[in-house]
Parts: structure tokens; C-alpha cells; sequence
């Protein structure tokens, strides 16, 4: 049948009929085209879209003479498209991975709802109910197919998935997308509820044991030309096709795996299904091969399924179970063999399998154990650390700060098993020469950074330092060494450990509560609040600390759930990400807000846009304070969800004013004014007051270039802003009639009140600038001819990366340190700016121990420290480091202790402070405040006899010296 004719048929059928399609549709619609199409080596466009283009033909609605819209016409014309589509899936071999990486969701779905229709299986028949081996070969395969596209559509669902930018927004692809969300989600809720019975489907497909048929061009022709021939040759067993017993077997295994794999995320006792499954299919593989398969697998990750099975599935086959060093790894955390989990990191130092993050985190586990009172496990912590920086040593990466935290105080064992970790780490005979230069200068700096010779004789007679370093090298060290003055330890003394002391089970419990208020780890928190909810039911923990805030708004839907545990969860996790917000830590407040939607979703749909709400906020934050602060354009998707927000109309959503506020301020920021002019609908306008602000601003920013008369719009703004800055007349009369006083209040006429007019309109601008420092900085050009034509990003780019490269080949140049901190300074990462000033100091004095030289902490370093603790409300913090400065800044340092909201530690710093003049300032605050215990920490800090002014110069020297030791090792725990 011609396509023309197919136009007809569907006129005639129903009136009226949708609009004629193009003729590139009418050309394409000829069955003997669509075939020579299809076998074009790379036709144009490709098979696959051709699918979404007769479906979508088909699918389009109709509209009546009263110019209603009616459901798709079942006529000639769509059938043929459907049929068409059901073609070109049938010359792709049914195969789901390539339909799966072209087609959507809400397409497959009606793709495969075809395919049983045309199969002629019942709608509305559940498929659990029927009997496989009863129904014809293409029928049985029809089911097979759905039922297994449904379960992969689950896992595939759960798998995070990068969101790619989007063009230009434009509203009609905007309201698509938007549609599409909206319907795939309906979709997987639908899937989802019918996992259990396709689940059940897939099971009895395995017990099958023959083989099945799908349809081809030549079977779905027969079903076209001629409706009684589907009890003829389409439904006998030669017909279609045909697809092995082993192969579906295969395939259903592989499938059944995954999805078992992803229920053992909440019942790990399904684990050793999966795990069943994914070797049925490595054991067919093996036998028949993949190449034959007509459903691809993906080897390597099945592999990877294996694996994971293999290390969260305990066995008695000890072969199997310790095949790789995951399992074994598992298996020593498990059991608490951990003198074999040293032997297996030990070992893995020669060969490099395990990734470096894998290894932090079992370290992160061991120290955590470790905290929690098992004493043991201190040995273990040092030499899993040991043999981890060994092995970033010889991967040329930077030493992590714990190492030379666990060899401030070396001793003779610590040195022993040191050098056996790196004789082991490393064979001589086949090693690089690079490897070796990296070892070799290990073991060196480790020797100039040890105080006592005997250790430094210890490593440097050692048969690996021998080999690695020449004589004429190893002489010059140990004349170094011997030259070297003796130097004051003043860490000798022992200090008796908070956690030496047997603790009551209140202690424990304070412990955890003092390790929850300070932990921004959203992991770290939920195992704390476990721990105190099995030690006791009485107490409220969201209470515990006055700093955890939340809105009211928000306050009461939270603290209305009724499960404890969860009630403090989701409060505490909303409070520090707020509290991250606001002293612009947004790493850790992105981490929390994404922990706590991740709680909220599994129970609470109002939580869950609360959350969504929220993450917008920050994400606008991030963008202002990051890429926007340098004017680069923010995301089309973020400009797009800000857009979504403010048209967001779901009832009962406890919302937060600032949001709607900064969401407008965003869009006049970026200049999105023709949306706020153009755009917008119309009941947002008049019922937001911000989104009308922001209108009458765009639209008076737009009209600036006309002539005078044109700008309506300015005048319409004027009034606006007249209103609200406008009075009204209150008046009381008394009990004769006669009016005895008049108050002005805020009219209540303008849109909003002046204190949230002003607090936008600060919103509308902002400006940052920033310098970064170099060592050689001097020797550079003061000016650039030719400014306008310098790709500033191009740059930026160009020094974080040669940074990041310049201190992976030396860790320790506190230069580069000071380099990379001044960017993270430049870029408003105050946290992370802090944490590379400190370790700038801290490879260049003995993490302290020698005096910082000048030229790392110059007053430039100092006074951004400074800025850094001040814009992270660390304000006692601030008063210290003023004490750095060749002059004391003391207006700085007085301003900061005026603050009453400081996150730091507050008077427990002040054994910090030698300055005298800063200790007598304390000491007036804390009495004008009626402070009295401050007072006195402040006094007793005044009277220590070394601090005497009367006191030689060295002695004060070595006194500010040594509390400046104390404070940035105090800091440098802190931050790193």
C-alpha cells in the first residue's frame, strides 16, 4: 500500500484527520524504501530514530471539529507506522542494549507494548499467570523480552547518571523534557511495583529448555498481509528468528543477576543469588562463546559483578573466597586477622592493584575501630598507613599528612618495620630508575627530619639505603647530620591521652555527642546517632547543640516524624548543611543536603522538594562565589530548574522566602531578562512580589537604550518603589471622639517591605579580586600590552594544572604549597586555602617543631590565613594569627573578639596568645560582658611567669615561640 493511499484511508476513517506530513514522511513511509534504507552501510537518519519518528507519527493526537483534543485514531495510517517501527526493531535484532542507548523510556515502552500486541498477548493479562511452554515460540519471546527490558530499566534507573547540558533553553523543548521526566517516571513506578512478577517470569523462562523465535520483517509482513495466518506459519516453530535455549538462558541469568545484585543493597541475603546467576552465565559463556550470542554481554563488567559477589558473599570454598585481594581484604576486616590485611597491603605495594582511594578508605575503617576504643588496633592503623605512603612514594604522589603525624614520635620498632616496608616495596634489580630516585629521596628526607641520630644511623646502615643512595651522598647526610646543633624537643614530655582513661557509659556517650557536633561527614553522622540510639532512647539529639538551626517552616514537618532516630538524622544533616551554606563551605553543605534527600525521598514527598528547594539555593551559591564571581555564564540547567522553582506549584511545600528572593536576583545577575519580561507567566508575577520586582527590573533595563517616552515600564517601577517606601496614617481617637495621636507605620500597600526590598537589591552586585603569588615573581613583565586579547580562563586553567603537576613531582616545595593555596584563596575555598597554607608551613618546620622561616609566612600569607578564619567565623582564630604579623594588627584582632558568633574553639584558644596587650583586651570584654569563667582563663593566661614583661628577649622569644608551635599543629589538625 502506497503511503498516499495510506493518507486517504486515514482521511476517510476519521474526520478530521491530522495535518498531512511532510513529504520526506511520505517518501520514507514506502515499505520497499524503508528495506533499501535499512540496508544502506550507514543510513541517514540511522535505524534507530526511525523508531521514535513512526511512533511519535503515530502517536499524535487528534483534534474534533469542536476543536477538542481526542486520543490517537486507531485507522489504517497508524497501524502501518506502528508496524513500521516493529521493522526497524526487528532488523536490529531485538537487541536491547542498542535500543536501550537510542530510545527513552516512555518510546521502548510503547515499542514493546506493540510487540505484545501484535503478538497477540491479551492486554491486560498479567504474565506471571501465564504458562511459557503453552503459547507459540514468537508469543513466549514477546513476553521474555518485556519482562526483561522492564528489570534492566530498574537497575539501570538506580546507576547515578551525569545530566548533559542542554542548548539554549527554549520553553516548547523545555515543557518536552519536562513531559518525558514526568512519564518515564510514572513508567519505573509501574515497573517497580511489577519487579516481583517479571522477576518470577524470568525464572520460569530459565526452566524453559527450548528454544524460542522473534519476530522478523518477513514474520511481521505475514501478520500484515493476511490476519489468518497467525495460526498458520508465524506461530509454528520454524517462523521468525531463532534464538538458542543457551543463549536466552544467557541472557535471563545475566539479567536475573543484576537485578538480585540491586535488591542486595537492602537484603544482603539475595547476594548469593545474584551471585548464582552471574556464574550460570560466565559458565555459558565460556561454553558457547560470546561471539555467538545475538544479546551482547558486557564481559568485563560482569566480571566486575562476579567479584563484588565473590567479597559480599561468604563461602566455604576458601580457593574462591580468597581469589582476589578485595576478598581477602574482606575477609581479614571480618574476621580481625589483621596482621594478614598488613601482609596482603604489603604485598600489594609490589604489584599496585588496589586504588589508592580503596586503601584510604580501609584506613579511614581501621582509625575509626581504632577511636572506638580497641587499643590494638593502633599498631595495625601505623603500619597500614606506613605501607599506603610507601606506596604513594613510589607512585609519585604527595605523603598524606597522617604518616607524619603516627612518626612524630619514632621509635626503634617503627623504624624496623619502616625500612621493611620499603625493601619490600621495591625490586632493585628490575625497579626504574625513577622509582628508585623516588625511594632513595624518601629515605633521605625522613633522615634530616629525625631528631635523634641513633634512628638516622638506623636507616642510613640499612642494606636498601646502601644500594639506593652513593657514598659520596650518604657521607655528605651523615655529616649533615652530625653538624646539626641540638635543638629543644619540647614534645618529650608525655601527655596522658583523653582516651587512656577508662571511660563510664555516660563518657561514651559524651564523646560521641562532642564527635556528632563536630563531623560534616553525613556517613560518620548516621553511624554516630546509631550508636547513641542503641546506648539510650531518652534523649532528643537534635537538641544537643543551640547551633543547629533550621527553619521554622521547616522545623515542624521534621520534628513531625515519628521515628527518633530518623527525626534527628534528617534534622542534624539539614542543620550543618545549612551552617556549611552560610559560612560558604559548599563541598560539605552539598555533601550533607545530598545525604539527607537521599533519607528523606524513601518516605516524605514534601521533605524531598524541601530538599530539592534547598540544593538549588546552594548550587546558586556555589555558582556566585565560584565561576560567576570570575563572570563566567552559569549552566543552562541551573538557569533552567531556577526557572522550574519559581513556576513550581505544588501545594503544602513549606517554603523559604530567600529562596524565591535569590532566585530572581539570579536571573537579573545573568541578564535572563527576556525571560522576566517575555516569558513568565503571568499568576506568577502577580503572585510572587520578587518575580514582579524582577520583571519591572529586565523590562526598564531593556528599554534604557530608547528614547524617554518609550520607557513605560521605568515609570511602572517608580510607583512600585513608591509604594513601598511609602507611610501610612494610623489613628487614635480617645473616648470623646476627638483623634489624640497619630502613628506612621509601613503601609502595607507596596509589594513586599522595605528591609526585603533593600535585602534583594543588594543581592544585584558583586565584585571579587584576587592576586596569586609565585617565587620568582619578580623576574615577570608588570603589564600586558595587549590586554583585551588574553584568555584569562585559558590561564587560570593553565596554573591549576601545572600546579597540581608540579607538586606530584615534589610534594614538600612549600612554595608551590603557598601557590596552590593562594588559588583555592582566589576562588572563595577558604577551607582548602587554609589547609595548604598550614602544610606549606609544616614541610619547611618539622610539622612546627623549627620556626616557620619568613619567607614562607610573610605578612601577605598571614593577613589571607586571617581573611580565610574570618569569612569561616574562626574569629579567635583571627586574633591569634594577628599576634604573626611583624606588627600586632591589634584593631583586627579586637574587632574579631567582639564577635559573639564564632565557630571556634573560643577561650580554649587563649593558651595560645603571648601577646599581652591582646590577653589585657580579653580580660576588659570578658568583664564588660559578665563572663566571669573567661575571665578567669584570660587572667590565669596573663599571670604565667613567662610572659613577664620584665622577662630578657629570649626568654619571651622562645615563649612566643612555643605557643606558636602549639596553635599551628593545633590548626593543622583541624584542617588537614
Amino acid at each position: 500500500m502506497s503511503a498516499e493511499a495510506a493518507d486517504r484511508e486515514a482521511a476517510t476513517s476519521s474526520r478530521p484527520c491530522t495535518p498531512p506530513q511532510t513529504s520526506w514522511f511520505e517518501f520514507v513511509l514506502e515499505e520497499a524504501l524503508l528495506e533499501q534504507h535499512l540496508q544502506k552501510p550507514s543510513p541517514d537518519p540511522p535505524p534507530v530514530q526511525l523508531i521514535v519518528q513512526f511512533l511519535e507519527q503515530a502517536s499524535k493526537p487528534s483534534v474534533n471539529e469542536q476543536n477538542q483534543v481526542q486520543p490517537p485514531p486507531d485507522n489504517k495510517r497508524n497501524r502501518i507506522l506502528k508496524l513500521l517501527a516493529l521493522k526497524v526493531a526487528a532488523h536490529l535484532k531485538w537487541d536491547l542494549d542498542v535500543l536501550e542507548k537510542s530510545l527513552s523510556v516512555p518510546v521502548l515502552n510503547m515499542l514493546l507494548n506493540e510487540l505484545l500486541c501484535i503478538s497477540k498477548v491479551p492486554p491486560g493479562t498479567k504474565h506471571v499467570d501465564v504458562d511459557l511452554s503453552s503459547l507459540p515460540p514468537t508469543t513466549a519471546m514477546a513476553i521474555l523480552l518485556y519482562n526483561r527490558w522492564a528489570i534492566r530499566t530498574i537497575v539501570q534507573s538506580s546507576f547515578p547518571v551525569k545530566q548533559v547540558k542542554p542548548g539554549p533553553p527554549q520553553l516548547n523543548v523545555m515543557n518536552h523534557i519536562q513531559q518525558e521526566k514526568e512519564l518515564t517516571e510514572n513508567i519505573l513506578k509501574v515497573l517497580k511495583e511489577q519487579a516481583a512478577d517479571s522477576i518470577l517470569v524470568l525464572e520460569g523462562a530459565l526452566k524453559l529448555n527450548k528454544d524460542l523465535y522473534v519476530h522478523t520483517i518477513r514474520t511481521l509482513d505475514l501478520l500484515a498481509m493476511e490476519p489468518g495466518m497467525v495460526n498458520g506459519e508465524t506461530e509454528s516453530s520454524t517462523a521468525g528468528l531463532k534464538i538458542s535455549a543457551e543463549e536466552i538462558q544467557c541472557q535471563v541469568c545475566y539479567d536475573l543477576g543484576a537485578i538480585y545484585f540491586q535488591q542486595g543493597s537492602t537484603n544482603t541475603a539475595v547476594h548469593e543469588k545474584a551471585k548464582e546467576k552471574f556464574f550460570k552465565t560466565k559458565e555459558l559463556i565460556a561454553k558457547n562463546g560470546s561471539s555467538s550470542l545475538h544479546f551482547t554481554i558486557d564481559e568485563e563488567r560482569l566480571a566486575g559483578y562476579c567479584q563484588a559477589c565473590e567479597v559480599l558473599t561468604s563461602s566455604s570454598d576458601d580457593a574462591s573466597q580468597q581469589a582476589t585481594p578485595y576478598s581477602k581484604i574482606h575477609s581479614c576486616m571480618k574476621s580481625g586477622k589483621y596482621q594478614d590485611l598488613v601482609k596482603i597491603f604489603l604485598e600489594d605495594n609490589l604489584t599496585l592493584s588496589l586504588p589508592e582511594q580503596f586503601r584510604q578508605s580501609v584506613l579511614r575503617e581501621l582509625f575509626q575501630k581504632a577511636q572506638q576504643g580497641n587499643d590494638a588496633l593502633d599498631e595495625v592503623c601505623f603500619k597500614v598507613c606506613v605501607c599506603n605512603t610507601v606506596c604513594d612514594v613510589l607512585q609519585g604522589r604527595i605523603i598524606d599528612i597522617q604518616f607524619c603525624q603516627l612518626f612524630l614520635k619514632p621509635s626503634k620498632e617503627k623504624i624496623d618495620f619502616l625500612l621493611e616496608v620499603c625493601s619490600g616495596s621495591i625490586n632493585l634489580e628490575n625497579a626504574s630508575e625513577e622509582l628508585k630516585r623516588r625511594m632513595a629521596a624518601f629515605l633521605k628526607n625522613l633522615c634530616l627530619g629525625m631528631e635523634d641520630l641513633q634512628f638516622v644511623f638506623m636507616i642510613s646502615s640499612h642494606e636498601l639505603f646502601i644500594k639506593l643512595l652513593k657514598d659520596d651522598e650518604r657521607k655528605l647526610l651523615i655529616d649533615q647530620m652530625r653538624k646539626r646543633s641540638p635543638r629543644i624537643n619540647l614534645c618529650t614530655k608525655p601527655v596522658t591521652s583523653f582516651y587512656d582513661i577508662p571511660a563510664s557509659a555516660s563518657v561514651n556517650i559524651g564523646q560521641l555527642e562532642h564527635q556528632l557536633i563536630l563531623s560534616v561527614d553525613p556517613w560518620r553522622i548516621r553511624q554516630i546517632l546509631i550508636e547513641l540510639h542503641g546506648m539510650t532512647s531518652e534523649r532528643q539529639f537534635w537538641m544537643i547543640s543551640n547551633k543547629w538551626e533550621v527553619p521554622n517552616v521547616y522545623g515542624s514537618v521534621i520534628l513531625g516524624i515519628k521515628d527518633s532516630l530518623t527525626r534527628d538524622l534528617v534534622y542534624i544533616l539539614m542543620a550543618k548543611g545549612l551552617h556549611c551554606c552560610a559560612i560558604k563551605d559548599f563541598v560539605h553543605a552539598k555533601q550533607l543536603f545530598a545525604a539527607c534527600l537521599e533519607l528523606v525521598t524513601e518516605f516524605s514527598p514534601k521533605l524531598r522538594q524541601v530538599m530539592l528547594n534547598e540544593m538549588l539555593l546552594l548550587d546558586i551559591y556555589t555558582h556566585e562565589a565560584g565561576a560567576g564571581a570570575s563572570g563566567e555564564r552559569p549552566p543552562s540547567d541551573l538557569i533552567s530548574r531556577v526557572r522550574g522553582y519559581l513556576e513550581m506549584r505544588v501545594p503544602d511545600i513549606p517554603l523559604r522566602q530567600v529562596i524565591a528572593e535569590e532566585c530572581v536576583a539570579f536571573l537579573l545577575n545573568w541578564c535572563e531578562n527576556e525571560y522576566l519580561t517575555m516569558q513568565v507567566p503571568l499568576p506568577l508575577v502577580q503572585t510572587n512580589p520578587y518575580v514582579k520586582l524582577g520583571q519591572l527590573l529586565a523590562a526598564t533595563c531593556k528599554e534604557l537604550p530608547g528614547p524617554k517616552e518609550s520607557r513605560r515600564t521605568a515609570k511602572d517601577l517608580w510607583e512600585v518603589v513608591v509604594q513601598i517606601c511609602s507611610v501610612s496614617n494610623q489613628h487614635k481617637r480617645g473616648n470623646d471622639g476627638r483623634v489624640s495621636l497619630i502613628k506612621h507605620r509601613e503601609s502595607t500597600l507596596g509589594i513586599m517591605y522595605r528591609s526585603e526590598l533593600l535585602s534583594f537589591i543588594k543581592k544585584l552586585r558583586e565584585d571579587i579580586v584576587n592576586d596569586i603569588a609565585a617565587e620568582h615573581i619578580s623576574i615577570w613583565p608588570s603589564s600586558i600590552p595587549n590586554l583585551q586579547s588574553v584568555d584569562f580562563e585559558a590561564v587560570a586553567i593553565t596554573v591549576k594544572e601545572l600546579v597540581s603537576y608540579a607538586l606530584t613531582i615534589n610534594a614538600n616545595n612549600h612554595f608551590w604549597l603557598i601557590i596552590q593555596a593562594d588559588i583555592y584563596f582566589a576562588t572563595n575555598q577558604y577551607s582548602a586555602a587554609l589547609h595548604y597554607y598550614l602544610q606549606a608551613g609544616a614541610v619547611c618546620s618539622d610539622f612546627f617543631n623549627k620556626m616557620v622561616p619568613p619567607d614562607v609566612y610573610t605578612d601577605q600569607v598571614i593577613k589571607r590565613m586571617i581573611k580565610c578564619c574570618s569569612l569561616l567565623n574562626c574569629h579567635t582564630q583571627v586574633a591569634i594569627l594577628c599576634q604573626f604579623l611583624r606588627e600586632v594588627d591589634y584593631k583586627t584582632a579586637f574587632k574579631a573578639l567582639q564577635e559573639q558568633n564564632s565557630h571556634d574553639a573560643m577561650d580554649s584558644y587563649y593558651e595560645y596568645i603571648w601577646d599581652v596587650t591582646i590577653l589585657e583586651y580579653l580580660t576588659y570584654l570578658h568583664h564588660k560582658r559578665g563572663e566571669t569563667d573567661k575571665r578567669q582563663i584570660a587572667i590565669k593566661a596573663i599571670g604565667q611567669t613567662e610572659l613577664n614583661a620584665s622577662n630578657p628577649e629570649e626568654v619571651l622569644q622562645l615563649a612566643a615561640q612555643r605557643r606558636k608551635k602549639k596553635f599551628l599543629q593545633a590548626m593543622a589538625k583541624l584542617y588537614f
